[in-house]
């Protein structure tokens, strides 16, 4: 990992002065960053290990990476992984149309196939994409490998030569070892177990949904115009959703979108029908919805 920029890390730092530095810094970042994160990050970087986040759908595994760049002044490379994804979409491919071009080109020259061949399989003809230019950038990365857990085996072990060493393998060219080691990384969403050699790889941090206090300086920061007294109705309006048999509880995200809308209402304070008319932006569900008012009309206190 790069120990350039912004955190502060020094074999003799006070331990607690660096993760208020780096919770400090995350915050300006509109992260609000806890011990264990931040104790996470400072380890990630000195041992330079890939940092996996497991967690919740919406609770800032992918917001973490965004802040950590913009703390590190780092440039951002996000692979968004999905099913089927493959070396080409995620490491590099030749460009197939500039090769063909530059063997039309040599016809007729007095060169064999071999020296042909030879001048096409360099780097001049070779697409970059995510993993390639985050191993090849001269400047600090963060790597983001957004919800691993939507790709096949084949493609986790993919990323182990990556992950371990940070260096990439292509047949034409021999090995190309990072210059300048990118922070890594890697979110899931929990949906399948990803493999131990993976996980080895990586430090661990499981992301959960904040506690009441927690979740409340974070609508206060991310939505800082908002009265107070409104913010703590929408936080606690919210766990009390989250408390109920439905099928997909609200996101921290989907709280700021709520909090938000609250505001662009003009709303003082919360009530029965406001909530109502507005879950639509909380919740994604239509069972989900129709639970949720049912029990509003049912008593529930918001």
């Amino acid at each position: 990992m790069q120990n350039s920029a912004v955190l502060p890390f020094g074999p003799n730092s006070d331990q607690s002065k660096i993760i208020d530095e780096i919770k400090e810094g995350m915050k300006e970042n509109g992260y609000l960053c806890s011990d264990t994160i931040a104790n996470v990050l400072y380890l990630a970087e000195k041992l330079q290990k890939p940092v996996l986040v497991e967690g919740p759908a919406g609770v800032g595994k992918t917001e973490l990476a965004k802040a950590l760049s913009g703390m590190k002044k780092a440039e951002l490379i996000r692979l968004q992984c999905y099913e089927g994804l493959d070396e080409a979409k995620a490491l590099y491919e030749w460009n197939y149309k500039k090769q063909l071009l530059h063997i039309q080109a040599m016809q007729g020259k007095d060169l064999d196939w071999e020296k042909i061949e030879e001048n096409i399989f360099d780097e001049d003809f070779l697409l970059s994409r995510p993993l390639l230019k985050a191993i090849t950038s001269d400047k600090p990365t963060v790597l983001l490998i957004d919800e691993i857990d939507k790709v096949d085996l084949e493609f986790e072990a993919l990323l182990l030569e990556i992950l371990s060493d940070f260096q990439i393998s292509i047949p034409e060219l021999g090995t190309i070892k990072a210059k300048n080691p990118p922070f890594v990384i890697l979110t899931s969403n929990n949906t399948r177990e990803l493999t131990e050699a993976l996980k080895r790889r990586c430090l661990f941090l499981f992301l959960d949904y904040p506690d009441m206090d927690r979740e409340l300086e974070i609508v206060k920061l991310k939505v800082p115009e908002l009265p107070e007294h409104l913010a703590k109705q929408i936080v606690r309006v919210v766990r009390l959703i989250r408390s109920m048999d439905i099928k997909k509880s609200p996101s921290i995200s989907e709280t700021l979108d709520w909090a938000r809308a609250i505001f662009y209402l003009g709303v003082d304070s919360l009530d029965r029908q406001t909530v109502e008319t507005t879950l639509n932006v909380l919740l994604k569900y239509q069972g989900d919805m129709e639970r949720v008012t049912q029990s509003l009309r049912s008593g529930l206190r918001v």
